[in-house]
């Protein structure tokens, strides 16, 4: 196994000949990051995908919805991927509680965006009365860009990679060791399996089920399909993941990684929502327009 590896590490990719870096626009007084336009990106594309489908058919919600709905977001996004990644991945940053502001450095969790969100969607709903969970099911539906763009965005970091192997196509990711940059072993570009597989595939699968079945007049199931696809997806990736370094301990501890323990509540809720979707089946009466849907 040890040769293997050796061998691996000789022929894998080394990530500075693929040309990238994590800075996509530098002027000087003036520094664009990729990670940044990822953000960017999956939250402009999100809500250009909304736009597209709350214009059909029984919508929960009407365009100014959609665009109150693209503010909540973004603070749910930024506030609670932020706390969630301090509390559950780096606690130690809450003895200097000003570092938490300190976006710059890193350091965000899909799972606590996705549940700052929710909060934000639960606050629209009940301040404009509309079905907090059938806009769960329309925003679920447009998460998977945000998923995509970021995990490419950390490729292009050179963070968050895999495990050791020696797979044809594995990378070798600059390291940090005792102080000193030095090219790691040959490694997973697990985060091409996540862009992959949370964000191109989650995507088709939602798609699909929004589009060419009536899962929308479902409360709850396309929400539920994507915690089920987004959890499953994750804790299998996992394993093909290094741990964070500080939570390494924590790992070998328990047997699974902080993230696979965080998919579980996932992938449970996404399957009580699934079978019992059709249960809060309604006529739904659109939005927009008069004449009920389904």
């Amino acid at each position: 196994m040890i040769l293997d590896l050796a061998t691996a590490a000789s022929s894998a990719i080394r990530f500075e000949d693929l040309g990238l870096s994590p800075v996509a626009l530098d002027l000087g007084f003036f520094t664009l990051k990729w990670y940044s336009l990822a953000y960017l990106a999956g939250i402009l594309i999100g809500y250009w995908y909304l736009l597209r489908l709350i214009a059909q058919p029984g919508s929960p919600m009407a365009r100014r919805h959609a665009d109150d709905m693209i503010f909540y977001a973004t603070l749910g996004i930024i506030i609670g991927g932020r706390l969630a990644y301090v509390i559950f991945y780096q606690p130690e940053i809450l003895q200097n509680p000003l570092d938490i502001l300190k976006l710059w450095n890193g350091g965000m969790s899909f799972h606590g965006g996705a549940a700052g969100v929710s909060l934000g969607i639960l606050y629209m709903a009940r301040k404009e009365k509309l079905s907090w969970l059938r806009i769960h099911d329309y925003v679920a539906c447009c998460v998977p860009f945000g998923l995509f763009f970021g995990r490419l965005a950390n490729f292009v970091n050179g963070e968050l990679w895999g495990k050791e192997t020696d797979v044809p196509w594995a990378i070798r990711f600059p390291e940090q060791v005792n102080g000193l940059w030095i090219l790691g072993p040959a490694r997973h570009p697990s985060q091409l399996y996540e862009a992959a597989l949370e964000g191109a595939v989650l995507f088709a699968i939602l798609a699909f089920a929004f589009w060419k079945t009536r899962a929308r007049y479902k409360p709850g199931m396309l929400v539920g399909i994507f915690l089920l696809g987004y959890g499953c997806f994750r804790f299998g990736i996992e394993f093909f993941r290094e741990a964070d370094a500080q939570l390494m301990e924590f790992a070998a501890r328990t047997g699974l990684h902080m993230g696979q323990w965080l998919c579980l509540p996932m992938i449970l809720g996404g399957l009580y929502l699934i079978f019992t979707a059709k249960g809060r089946r309604v006529r739904v009466e659109p939005i927009a327009g008069s004449a009920s849907v389904s």
